[in-house]
Order: C-alpha cells, then sequence, then structure tokens
C-alpha cells in the first residue's frame, strides 16, 4: 500500500471487520491510547463496524487534555507579565486554567502568539532580544525531539531571552498506571505509531509480559485501526499476549535514535501530574541541569502554583477508559467547544470534542 486512500478503502474495512467477527467469542475491552485514533474511529463509525462483544475505550493520548490545569495557569500567569511573548500551537489557547486561558489573557493585553513549531519560538526570541519569549512546550515523545532541538538551537545562538515551559508526557508509565489501577478492564491496547516512530517499541514489550496484554502498534486510518484491533483479539483469543507491530510502515523497532539521543541530551525523565488523573511516576520530561537556564517555570518563579481540578468535569475517568464523554452530565450542555469545563472538549484529539462532533446529533437525540 502507498496511498493514504487504500487505508481507508470500504471494502478492505469490510472485510477486516468481518475477519474480527468471525474470531471474536469473548467480551473484550480494547483502548486506543492515541486520541488520533479515537477521532478516526468517532469520524469513520468504527465501533458500528465491530461486534458487540468488543467495546473501544478511549486512553489518555492527548497531550493538550493531559496538560494539568496548573501548568495552564503557570502559562497564563506568565503572560500577562510585561515583558513576555507567550507562544505555542493553537489547541492550547483554549484549553481552560482554573480562572483564564490564552485567549482571554491575550484580550486582556498579554502577548500570547499562536506558532506552527518552536522553531518560529526561537526566531521571535532572535528578533526581539528586549522581550522573554516563552514557548509552552506540551506533547508526546512525538513532539518532544522538536522542543529539545529548539533548545539546543537556542543554547547554540546564545539566546539568553528563550525559554520553554516543559509539560512533556511519555506514554508508557501512563499504561503502568492504567493497568495497576484497581478499577481496570484493558484486556489490549492500540499503541500510538507516531510515538512508537520516535520512540520504537522495546519499553512496551516488558508491559506485555508483566499485565498479561496483547499490545498493537498502529496507525490512524481506518484499515490501520482495525488491522490493529484484529491482531489483538486474535492474541486474546488464543490467550497469547505480545507486542505487534502493525504500523510497521513507519515503527521500527528500535525508533528513531538520533531523536531519542537529543531527548537524553536535554532533557530529564521526572515524575509527572496528569490532568484528572494524578501523578505518574517517571512519566514526564523537564530540561537537565545543562539546559536549565531556558527553564520557564524556574525563570518565573512559578513552581509553586498549585490548584484543584474541577469536580464537574469527569475527564480524569474519560482519558482512563473508565466512562465516555456522553456519560458525563456536562456534555453538550454545559460543557462545549465553545465553553469547555475541560481540555478533552477543546482539543483536536480529546475524546469529548471527537464525540461532540462527529455523535452529538446522535446522542442528543437519544
Amino acid at each position: 500500500m502507498k496511498y493514504i486512500d487504500e487505508y481507508r478503502d470500504p471494502k478492505l474495512v469490510k472485510l477486516l471487520a468481518l475477519k474480527i467477527k468471525q474470531v471474536t467469542k469473548e467480551n473484550w475491552t480494547i483502548m486506543e491510547i492515541c486520541g488520533g485514533q479515537t477521532h478516526s474511529i468517532m469520524k469513520y463509525s468504527l465501533e458500528e463496524f465491530l461486534p458487540e462483544n468488543i467495546q473501544l475505550v478511549h486512553g489518555p493520548g492527548c497531550p493538550v487534555c493531559v496538560t494539568p490545569l496548573e501548568i495552564i495557569d503557570k502559562a497564563v500567569n506568565i503572560s500577562l507579565q510585561s515583558d513576555v511573548i507567550l507562544t505555542s500551537f493553537g489547541d492550547m489557547l483554549r484549553v481552560p486554567g482554573s480562572g483564564l486561558d490564552l485567549l482571554s489573557a491575550k484580550a486582556l493585553g498579554a502577548d500570547v502568539r499562536m506558532v506552527y513549531s518552536p522553531l518560529d519560538a526561537v526566531s521571535i526570541a532572535a528578533s526581539n532580544p528586549n522581550k522573554k519569549v516563552v514557548f509552552f512546550a506540551v506533547g508526546f515523545e512525538t513532539t518532544a525531539p522538536a522542543n529539545a532541538l529548539a533548545v539546543s538551537v537556542a543554547k547554540k545562538q546564545n539566546l539568553n531571552n528563550f525559554y520553554i515551559l516543559s509539560s512533556h508526557v511519555l506514554v508508557p508509565p501512563a499504561i503502568e498506571a492504567i493497568m495497576s489501577a484497581p478499577e481496570v478492564r484493558i484486556h489490549a491496547f492500540l499503541a500510538a505509531g507516531h510515538v512508537c516512530t520516535v520512540m520504537g517499541y522495546n519499553e512496551y514489550i516488558p508491559l506485555t509480559e508483566k499485565y498479561k496484554i496483547p499490545i498493537v502498534v498502529t496507525g490512524f486510518e481506518p484499515v490501520d485501526i482495525l488491522q490493529g484491533i484484529l491482531a489483538a483479539v486474535e492474541q486474546l483469543e488464543s490467550g497469547s499476549y505480545e507486542l505487534e507491530n502493525q504500523y510497521s510502515r513507519n515503527v521500527k523497532k528500535e525508533g528513531n535514535i538520533k531523536a531519542q539521543e537529543l531527548l537524553k541530551e536535554v532533557f530529564d525523565v521526572v515524575d509527572r501530574k496528569w490532568r484528572g488523573i494524578g501523578l505518574i511516576p517517571k512519566s514526564g520530561l523537564n530540561l537537565n541541569d545543562k539546559y536549565s537556564t531556558f527553564d520557564a517555570e524556574k525563570h518565573f518563579d512559578v513552581k509553586n502554583i498549585q490548584v484543584e481540578e474541577p469536580l464537574e468535569c469527569i475527564s480524569g475517568s474519560v482519558l482512563q477508559g473508565l466512562k465516555k464523554p456522553f456519560e458525563c452530565s456536562a456534555f453538550g450542555t454545559k460543557c462545549t467547544p465553545e465553553k469547555p469545563l475541560g481540555a478533552p472538549m477543546v482539543s483536536t484529539e480529546g475524546a469529548c470534542a471527537a464525540y461532540f462532533h462527529y455523535k452529538k446529533t446522535e446522542l442528543m437525540q437519544n
């Protein structure tokens, strides 16, 4: 297969769905980790192709969604300082903090700018030597190398006015946290193909063995996802639990070695708080001592900002696969993309946004 249309082939989708129905005998719950996979499942109504005894639940693989409330507050606090230009990707600007989001801060006069790359922020810093330029760096292992590169470039250019506010998170510790929870009900995982393109999949093999669960590295198109589900179900029905790589056209076992080396050069692995989930040990990346002068939290003294998550938002339960978005009493009423209670309703990878965009009419009719 060479072209994207081949991974959206209706005939192949129906054939894969038939195979899944033929091999499925027991009841299985499968979690797709990535929010991009969730949106594909909703967009193409893939659940309707599956037998009733397969349930798909949605995981914490949306970096915007798991960015904790207090990090948003730190970003807002920094942005409101008169000598600051705060930059970030577009979907972070509308994520609600405990009081304001970044767009609201911009409306109050803050210099908040959307960029398409962290290197754009480095260029802004070089062009504005009298300003302090902060890049709000969120994401999984997929985006972390680009942010590490931005810091490395800033260091080489001797920019003393560039900083990053890091909220990077890692996938394997999240799987560990989900499987360690007493209420766990996951039988298999679809791992995010783009993350594994960077990191490979060696880190997932111990998880399959420890928790006796199949993990299938999967792409994002309908054929990818159904192939991933079929591989997971075939393992479950046979009683095996291994790592399979459905996304072999892009993912190698060892991943991108140069990207990994850059991450090790710039970041340390740290404990990280996840929105709605709590602290997960060794699940984040933060600048190491060599690059600590670029750490916005240290420079702007916002490390001690702490806030509680709103009780009305059930994003934590959604991100752990314990509830579906429509089970939230605020879904589509008090919580919409225009006025979100939580990040999963804002992000282009958020499960709540996926249900709102693709299932709202059907859900409201029921």
